[in-house]
């Protein structure tokens, strides 16, 4: 018998090449904040990390992220194509680059796992969710995504998932594995100050929050609808989140200004920050997440939370009262009017807290990826 192969150690000095991101840092979607709290700490612990970024997204003049190297390849600013040109271009510059692996984030661009493969490059998938459920897109767009879907999970070395269902979905309909590693959370002290705050005419603990982008799956008419049916003379509702040239925007935009609700557009940092450090309630009314950041966020602060019943959301586990029936307006109006009257969660932030930073600590998200590198990397070097 021979003797047993060992992991790639530290100083082996590895290099993995990040694609499937539009930037970081402080660039808005739940994928590139994963990637912003991972590939740092991927960094120091020893492996050379280089992110290929989108061209609109990262100024020229920013070549990286302390030790983290970016490479900037342009894309079209055109839905539908932008992942695509740009998932295509960085699969080339990797061919020439020859990293030990290649991690692709997300399943549209995961549609050139194949290619990646042919030219001989290990790679790695993340699974974030089922994309092609999101209501914006259109028929051809939803094909490619489900086909970026079937290349990503057939055609990788590994696969991982951020959440159990998605896990299971992979088992189901691939009748293959993949390694379940959830999305993790900052915990940060509560800020101290309120100006910004203060600046939107908000009072702190008497303001309800949602952070998402503003389209038809994070469900904002709903929660506008039953904050109007509450009619609160003290509790304002604030909307965080990139408005877009659509439709839908602008119905959100229209009957948030009808009913006095805050719009603030995309926040990152310091005031995003203090909204979360201030907020009495935070909603999510999703009706399509992977494994939803801005919950977990919203949690590790303390906050009460109230979520739509999709197998995203009961996977964090809240109580079966902070949970209410996707669309279900009514059921939504009712569950704030108890806490709006005091009578629903307590706020008991240091319980909430231990148990986001347990649950979701990217520290032990980062041993766990380390782990599937190691095991495709070896691999690589056979």
């Amino acid at each position: 018998m021979g003797a047993a192969r060992t992991l790639p150690r530290r100083s082996d000095n590895l290099k993995v090449m990040v694609l499937g991101i539009r930037g970081i840092p402080d660039v808005p979607g739940g994928v590139e904040t994963h990637a912003q709290n991972l590939y740092p700490r991927i960094a120091d612990k020893g492996w050379k990390v280089e992110v290929v970024v989108r061209t609109p997204f990262v100024p020229k003049e920013r070549r990286g992220l302390g030790p983290i190297r970016f490479r900037r390849i342009w894309c079209p600013r055109k839905r539908g194509l932008e992942a695509f040109v740009h998932s295509l271009l960085g699969v080339m510059y990797a061919c020439v680059a020859r990293p030990d692996l290649l991690h692709i984030h997300a399943v549209g661009p995961a549609i050139v796992t194949p290619l990646a493969r042919l030219l001989g490059i290990r790679v790695v998938v993340t699974h974030h969710g089922l994309d092609y459920e999101r209501a914006k897109w259109g028929a051809f767009a939803r094909w490619v995504l489900r086909a970026g879907e079937r290349a990503g999970m057939n055609y990788s070395n590994a696969r991982i998932a951020v959440s159990a269902a998605i896990a299971d979905h992979i088992r189901k309909r691939y009748s293959l594995e993949a390694d379940l590693i959830h999305n993790g959370v900052v915990i940060r002290p509560p800020a101290l100050s309120s100006t910004y705050v203060r600046s939107l005419g908000l009072v702190p603990q008497r303001y309800i929050l949602q952070v998402s982008r503003i389209v038809p799956e994070k469900r904002q008419l709903d929660l506008i609808r039953a904050y109007r049916a509450l009619q609160p003379t003290d509790w304002k509702l604030v909307l965080v989140g990139g408005v877009e040239a659509d439709s839908f925007s602008s119905q959100v935009q229209a009957e948030a200004a009808s009913a006095g609700v805050v719009m603030t557009g995309s926040l990152v940092g310091d005031t995003l920050h203090e909204l979360y450090s201030h907020a009495g309630v935070f909603v999510l009314p999703s009706a399509h997440e992977g494994l939803p950041i801005a919950m977990l966020e919203a949690l590790s602060y303390g906050l009460p939370v109230l979520a739509s019943d999709i197998p995203a959301n009961l996977e964090v586990g809240l109580e079966e009262s902070q949970y209410f029936t996707l669309g279900d307006v009514v059921a939504l109006s009712r569950a704030l009017r108890g806490i709006l009257d005091g009578s629903g969660i307590d706020r008991l932030i240091s319980e909430r807290s231990r148990l986001i930073s347990r649950r979701y600590d990217w520290d032990r998200i980062t041993d766990a990826t380390l782990r599937v590198y190691e095991r495709v990397a070896v691999h690589s070097r056979k």
